[in-house]
């Protein structure tokens, strides 16, 4: 395997992270986690002014890219930011 394979497979990761944020909701929803910190569905729909529906299929997009994570407590599940590098593009983007 030379330098170019492994840069390549990089490329790729990086690329399927890109693609989970290239949507202006779950961008939001990005964007909203960094700036207030960990939350649960309920209020990112509150927020966001969508059906908790649209938004539970968005949050689980971005946590399937390993962009966020989820930890329950008591019946709700709270979301923050998994990945370092997903927080230090969005800040720079904004």
């Amino acid at each position: 395997m030379n330098n170019f394979d492994m840069d390549f497979k990089q490329l790729e990761e990086t690329s399927e992270l890109l693609k989970a944020l290239a949507h202006p909701v779950r961008l939001c929803i990005v964007r909203g986690l960094i700036g207030n910190g960990p939350c649960n569905v309920s209020n990112m729909h509150s927020c966001l002014n969508l059906p908790q529906s649209t938004v539970s299929q968005h949050v689980s997009k971005l946590k399937s890219a390993g962009i966020i994570k989820g930890e329950r407590k008591g019946t709700e599940i709270i979301y923050e930011i998994s990945d370092s590098r997903i927080k230090k593009l969005v800040e720079c983007i904004f």
